[in-house]
């Protein structure tokens, strides 16, 4: 066994940023033929690296808590899966990679250290698929899904078939990671724990920065913090591409002094602009220019004026890349959407039922400007699940504010995530904030379900928001409308 794989690693989750290697040290030629054991291998991130590993030549085995049809794919491809965690199950295994989600006390995680296998987390495995490619993270607090999804099917269109490693599925596609032909490798940067250090791009983009993750972050001042750092650990002679209409972004993007490092501005004030806007409720569009040089028409078969700022980011690093203009837009044109963001679960009777990922005020304010267009005259109905106890009690007043954009709006109880509760913090601190009209505390998703079959009429729009289980409820709304106007 090769040494590099053989050490032991100090953690697979790095607590401190002083901690976190300035570059991976294994490359994918030390992988090939070897076996990567996956703790926790059922997640959406853990299962694109193993997919694209597979594809490399890599032996890869995996476990987790139960079974899965993600799993179940993995092994077609030629993985061996385990349900539960066991000591046997790393037998054999060269190198581990835990999902951050996966305690120090997991029996694989004891024995891996037990025999001096080296234990990587998520972001040390990505870095390492990364590191012999023209690689392009896209990092921001909102947006980086849907932008990294924009990026991979432009360049798609351009010929350029990158690999690519998204947190939620390319609805095209049908999947949210692949191993492509080309050199270019995309993947969305995850801020929340600061691992996105280690990825070593040669471009990037921020789309915004704002303060979230409040479980990590006591300030807005230490993200900005990691965003710089971030910038920093760019490749000698990258790009970035960062968007002025974010305050905190273009204050970032005017104290670089890297000079091997080409700022690409996009934002009203920015290298890239948009005219002539256009908004529908299927469907956005503008004038793209360059330096003042108009460069084509942009084009989405989705909505919303964010998603024409997400898609100048895109549309900018493709160039950069190499990608023709007229075929990165003509790309940009063919995208229908990232699974969760701003989906359309089924229309019923005129009633349209949208689930969304939105989990922080300012994407809950967007997602629903872009519901009401969609509404029209009719109403919007929300169902909205608070994501983990920090960020509930950071943002309560905000997350009030947002959702009264609705008519109504139905709050859950918090989804846990991973935290302990915090004494005196429930959903209720949210709806205490809105007019009793907006807003509903109802932890029953059930009741939520009942009332909102018997309220909603053709025309209105429902959109179930939040990062939990939130997401179960929008094929049981439309499976309820229709059993309603079938009776």
């Amino acid at each position: 066994m090769p040494r590099a794989l053989s050490a032991s690693w100090q953690s697979h989750e790095l607590a401190t940023l002083e901690d976190r290697p300035v570059e991976p040290v294994l490359t994918m030629h030390d992988l090939v033929n070897r076996r990567v054991h996956f703790i926790g291998m059922g997640g959406a991130g853990m299962s694109g690296i193993a997919r694209i590993m597979l594809s490399h030549g890599v032996h890869v085995s995996g476990s987790d808590v139960k079974d899965s049809g993600t799993l179940a794919g993995l092994v077609t491809l030629g993985a061996t899966s385990f349900i539960g965690h066991a000591a046997e199950n790393i037998v054999g295994a060269d190198l581990i990679v835990a999902s951050s989600a996966i305690s120090e006390k997991n029996p694989e995680i004891a024995a891996a250290r037990a025999n001096g296998i080296r234990i990587l987390g998520r972001a040390e495995a990505l870095a390492i698929l990364m590191s012999d490619t023209r690689a392009v993270a896209v990092a921001g607090t909102h947006g980086k899904t849907t932008t990294t999804s924009m990026l991979t099917v432009a360049l798609q269109r351009a010929g350029l078939d990158p690999s690519f490693a998204i947190g939620g599925m390319i609805n095209s596609a049908g999947t949210n990671a692949h191993a492509g032909t080309g050199d270019i490798f995309v993947a969305e940067a995850d801020e929340s724990d600061g691992s996105f250090l280690v990825y070593r791009p040669l471009g990037a983009i921020i789309t915004n920065i704002e303060l979230d993750h409040v479980d990590h972050f006591p300030d807005l001042a230490s993200v900005v913090s990691l965003f710089n750092e971030f910038v920093r650990s760019i490749r000698p002679d990258g790009f970035l591409v960062i968007c002025t209409d974010s305050p905190v972004a273009a204050q970032l993007a005017q104290s670089i002094t890297r000079p091997d490092l080409r700022v690409i501005t996009y934002g009203a004030s920015g290298e890239y602009s948009l005219s002539h806007i256009s908004l529908s409720p299927q469907a956005s569009s503008a004038r793209v220019s360059a330096n003042g040089r108009v460069i084509g028409e942009l084009q989405l078969s989705i909505p919303g004026e964010h998603n024409l700022s997400n898609a100048t980011a895109a549309l900018a690093a493709g160039i950069a890349l190499g990608g023709s203009a007229s075929e990165l837009l003509e790309g940009l044109f063919s995208f229908s959407g990232a699974r969760r963001r701003f989906e359309v679960k089924g229309r019923v009777h005129g009633i349209t039922v949208i689930d969304d990922y939105g989990h922080h005020p300012t994407e809950i304010r967007v997602t629903l400007e872009t519901a009401r267009r969609t509404a029209g005259s009719g109403k919007v109905w929300v169902v909205f699940q608070p994501h983990r106890y920090s960020r509930t009690q950071a943002f309560a007043r905000e997350f009030a504010q947002a959702l009264e954009l609705a008519d109504c709006a139905y709050v859950l109880e918090i989804y846990a995530a991973s935290e302990s509760p915090i004494p005196g913090v429930t959903s209720e601190i949210i709806t205490r904030n809105m007019n009793i009209e907006h807003g509903v505390y109802e932890p029953s998703m059930i009741v939520v379900a009942e009332r909102l079959v018997e309220r909603a009429e053709p025309g209105d729009v429902i959109i179930t928001l939040g990062a939990g289980d939130v997401n179960s409820l929008a094929p049981v709304l439309v499976d309820s409308l229709a059993d309603k106007y079938r009776a």
